[in-house]
């Protein structure tokens, strides 16, 4: 499965790139299994997309849960959440 990845504010900096194209492993199905996979590139991805930290993330730009599932050709954003005021 081939999907596009963005990357925003504090995210893109930290990784150093604001969108990329991946080949999924067939275990990838879900964001959850998305932020895993790239997560284990080691590095500034680990923390970029740590277990703990608190992260929004968007399939085909609507908002979606962890386990929502990933479709080949999707478009997955990840962002740290905003705040307003």
């Amino acid at each position: 499965m081939k999907i596009e990845v963005l990357y925003f504010a504090s995210l893109r900096e930290a990784v150093g790139r604001g969108r990329e194209q991946l080949e999924l492993p067939p275990d990838v199905v879900t964001a959850a299994a998305l932020r895993a996979h790239l997560r284990a590139r080691g590095g500034a991805w680990t923390d970029a997309l740590a277990e703990g930290r608190t992260l929004r993330v968007a399939v085909d730009q609507a908002m979606a849960a962890d386990d929502a599932p990933l479709r080949d050709g999707a478009e997955v954003a990840f962002f740290p959440p905003v705040t307003g005021g």
